[in-house]
C-alpha cells in the first residue's frame, strides 16, 4: 500500500545521500525544495549526452541545462508516487507524479528519470517532464480523522474517506469503509474532515480593491479602469489559488462582465481552480456608469421589453441564473414601476428555466423580490428588522438567505484609509493584491471629488446596508440573520468578494466568524457554507462528504464544531480528488 504523508512539501525534507537510486531520486527533488543549485546539479551527469525531454522535444547537453538552473524556482513542488524499476545492475528507470505551484497557477504532471551508476554514486542521464492537466488523480484514502460530513449529522470518529476518479467512493466509519490496497493513504488521526467551502457571492470582475470600483474611490488616473478590467479578463486565475488556499472549492459569480460566463466551462472539471457558476451581467433598476465602452456588466431595466430580452439573452449565453440589482433610485422612487420590472424579470426567468437571484437590502424590496420569485437573496435585509410577512414569503418561495455581513467593513476601511489586515488569511492573497490592500492607508489622501469621497462611499454602503446611515444599528444584519435562521429558512455563506477589501478567498473566514457571532452554532455555519451553499448554486453533487459526491473536502487540524474559527486551521485541501497542502497554496 502506498503512503502519502501530510508534510510532503520539500522545505522540510533534508538533502539525502545518493547510496541508492531512490536516495538519488529523492535528493534531486529535495534540492528543488531547498532551492540549492549546486546540490540539484550534482545529481546530473556532466556530459553532452545528458538528455532532457518535454513537450517541446529533446534537448541535450549538460552546459546548456546548467546555465538555466537557478534562474527561477517554483513556489512549491509536491512529489508523490515514486517508482523505481531496475533495468540492469547499473541502470534504473524511475518516475514520479509532481505538482508545481507558482504565480501562474498549479500544474500537475509526470516526470521520469534514467539513473546510471557512477563512481560518485547514481546520476541522472535522462530526465523528462510532461504536464498532465486533465489526468485523473489517483485513488486516495484519508484514515483516522473525525468526519463532519456537512449534512448536520453527528461526527464520525476514526473515519475513513476514500476518493476515486475525483469522487467520494466511500465515507464513514472504518468498519464500513475499508482502505483499498491501491489507494495512497493519508494518516489523519487527530484531525477533522469537512466538505470544501462554497462562496455563493463573488465577483471576478472586481479586484478586491478600489481599482475595480472607481465609484468608491476614483483612482482611474493611476489605474485606468479599462486596463484593470482587461487584466482581470486575462488573468482571473490569479484568484483561483486564493480560493483553494482558503478552503473554497466552488463559487457563484453573481454578476460581472460577459467573460465571467466562460469561467463555468474553464473550471468545470479543473482540479486547479474552484468550480465557478456564473450569472453574467446584472439587470439593474438604476443605470450605473460602471461599464466599459464596448460591454456592460450592468444592464439597465429601462422597460419590460428590455428586461425580457435580457433574460432570454442570458439563457442563450449559458448563464446559471438571472441576477437583479434591486436598488431604489433617488427620491421619490417609482416603486410601482420598479416592482413591475422585477416581476417581469422573475416571470421571464421562470419561462426560460433560470433561477432569479436578487440584491435587495431594503425590507420592502426584499419582500417584493420574493413575491417576484427570488430563489436566493444575496444580501442581508439591513433597513429594518425582518417581520413575519417577510419570513412567510421566504418560506413560500423556498428561498435561500445569504447574509454577506462583512462587506460594508471593507468600504468603511477605505473611507477611514485604514486597512485592517487579517494576517493569517492574507497568506492566501496574491502579492499584487496584497500590496494594494496595504496601500489603502496612504493612497489619494488629499483627493476629494466635488461630492466628497465619504458621501460617495456612503451611497454605496447604503445600497448594501441601508439602515446603517440612519439608525446606526450596525448589528441589524446579524439580528436579521438570527431571526431568519430561527424561522427555518436556509442560510448560505456569501462574501461579496471582489468589493474593496473584501478579498477573493481570504474574506470567507471573517464572514464565517461573523455568522457565528450572530448566534448561529458552528455546526449550522458549516452547513450554511457547504450543503446549503451547494443548493444555492444548484450543485447537487457537492457540499457534503458522502458517497458519490465530488471529492471536495478539507482536512483540518482542529475541531470546527467547537469554534468555526478552526476552519482557518487547514492542513489539506482536496479538490476533485487532488490533494494540496495548505502551505503549498499559500503565496510567499
Amino acid at each position: 500500500m502506498n503512503r502519502f504523508v501530510l508534510a510532503t512539501l520539500a522545505w522540510t525534507t533534508p538533502l539525502l545521500a545518493q547510496n541508492t537510486p531512490l536516495d538519488a531520486f529523492r535528493g534531486n527533488i529535495a534540492a528543488i525544495h531547498s532551492r540549492n543549485r549546486a546540490a540539484y546539479l550534482s545529481h546530473y551527469l556532466h556530459t553532452p549526452a545528458l538528455a532532457r525531454v518535454g513537450p517541446d522535444g529533446l534537448r541535450q547537453g549538460y552546459d546548456t541545462f546548467a546555465a538555466g538552473v537557478g534562474t527561477s524556482w517554483p513556489d512549491t513542488l509536491v512529489a508523490t508516487q515514486f517508482r523505481i524499476v531496475p533495468v540492469t545492475p547499473d541502470v534504473v528507470y524511475g518516475a514520479y507524479r509532481y505538482r508545481v505551484v507558482d504565480s501562474s497557477g498549479s500544474v500537475p504532471g509526470v516526470s521520469e528519470r534514467v539513473f546510471v551508476r557512477t563512481p560518485e554514486g547514481w546520476k541522472i542521464a535522462v530526465t523528462t517532464a510532461f504536464p498532465t492537466p486533465d489526468a485523473t488523480p489517483p485513488p486516495l484514502a484519508i484514515a483516522g480523522a473525525t468526519l463532519v460530513d456537512g449534512t448536520g449529522a453527528a461526527p464520525v470518529r476514526d473515519a475513513v474517506v476514500v476518493t476515486r476518479n475525483g469522487r467520494i467512493a466511500c465515507a464513514g466509519a472504518r468498519m464500513s469503509c475499508p482502505v483499498p490496497p491501491d489507494a495512497d493513504t493519508i494518516r489523519a488521526t487527530g484531525k477533522w474532515i469537512v466538505p470544501g467551502l462554497i462562496d455563493t457571492h463573488v465577483h471576478f470582475s472586481q479586484t478586491g480593491w478600489v481599482d475595480g470600483r472607481p465609484d468608491a474611490l476614483d483612482l482611474r488616473a493611476r489605474y485606468p479602469y479599462e486596463t484593470v478590467e482587461a487584466e482581470l479578463h486575462r488573468r482571473p486565475d490569479r484568484f483561483f489559488r486564493s480560493y483553494l488556499c482558503s478552503g473554497v472549492t466552488s463559487v457563484f459569480d453573481v454578476g460581472g462582465y460577459p467573460w465571467t460566463l466562460d469561467l463555468q466551462t474553464r473550471t468545470g472539471r479543473s482540479t486547479t481552480a474552484p468550480r465557478v457558476v456564473a450569472a453574467g451581467p446584472l439587470l439593474s433598476t438604476i443605470d450605473p456608469w460602471l461599464n466599459l465602452p464596448d460591454q456592460r456588466q450592468f444592464i439597465y431595466m429601462a422597460d419590460e421589453a428590455t428586461v425580457r430580452q435580457a433574460v432570454r439573452a442570458h439563457k442563450a449565453w449559458g448563464a446559471a441564473a438571472i441576477k437583479v440589482w434591486y436598488i431604489m433610485p433617488p427620491q421619490p422612487p417609482d416603486t410601482a414601476r420598479m416592482s413591475a420590472l422585477v416581476h417581469a424579470a422573475g416571470d421571464e426567468a421562470r419561462k426560460v428555466g433560470l433561477p432569479l437571484i436578487v440584491h435587495a437590502t431594503g425590507l420592502w424590496e426584499a419582500k417584493d423580490a420574493l413575491r417576484a420569485g427570488a430563489r436566493v437573496l444575496v444580501h442581508s435585509v439591513w433597513s429594518a428588522p425582518v417581520d413575519d410577512e417577510f419570513l412567510a414569503l421566504a418560506r413560500r418561495a423556498g428561498a435561500i438567505y445569504v447574509p454577506t455581513l462583512t462587506v460594508p467593513d471593507g468600504y468603511g476601511q477605505v473611507t477611514a484609509r485604514h486597512f485592517l489586515p487579517d494576517r493569517g488569511a492574507l497568506r492566501c492573497v496574491d502579492r499584487a493584491t496584497r500590496a494594494k490592500a496595504f496601500a489603502t492607508d496612504t493612497v489619494a489622501l488629499a483627493q476629494r471629488a466635488p461630492l466628497s469621497i465619504r458621501q460617495r462611499l456612503g451611497r454605496i454602503v447604503r445600497s448594501l446596508a441601508p439602515g446603517l446611515g440612519r439608525t446606526r444599528r450596525h448589528d441589524q444584519g446579524a439580528l436579521n440573520l438570527k431571526r431568519v435562521f430561527d424561522a427555518g429558512i436556509p442560510v448560505a455563506l456569501g462574501t461579496d468578494a471582489g468589493n474593496p477589501l473584501t478579498l477573493h478567498g481570504a474574506s470567507v473566514f471573517r464572514e464565517l466568524e461573523a455568522m457565528q457571532a450572530s448566534g448561529l452554532a458552528p455546526r449550522d455555519v458549516l452547513v450554511a457554507a457547504t450543503r446549503n451553499a451547494a443548493r444555492a448554486l444548484d450543485l447537487d453533487s457537492t457540499g457534503t462528504v458522502t458517497g458519490g459526491a465530488v471529492a471536495d473536502l478539507l482536512v483540518l487540524d482542529a475541531d470546527p464544531l467547537a469554534d468555526i474559527r478552526h476552519l482557518r486551521d487547514i492542513a489539506l485541501v482536496i479538490h476533485r480528488g487532488e490533494a494540496y497542502t495548505r502551505r503549498e497554496l499559500e503565496y510567499p
